[in-house]
């Protein structure tokens, strides 16, 4: 599935546990599905992260509708 070709925008966000943590949130399928590939070097640090450090520095994950778009 191609992410940029969807009629709806979902992120997967990941909240911080204390208040001076940093949160996370990447482009994401209604499923919570991210494309690797599609993510920047950066990026794709900060996803594998934020998978990494679940439970003791961020929240599970949750995807979040940002909007739906026509055609």
């Amino acid at each position: 599935m191609d992410i940029a070709q969807t009629d709806c925008c979902y992120e997967l966000r990941f909240a911080a546990l204390g208040r001076h943590a940093r949160s996370y949130a990447f482009p994401c399928d209604a499923d919570g599905h991210v494309l690797l590939d599609a993510l920047s070097e950066r990026q794709l640090a900060n996803y594998l992260f934020a998978r990494a450090v679940v439970g003791r520095e961020l929240l599970a994950p949750r995807v979040v509708q940002l909007g739906c778009f026509a055609r």
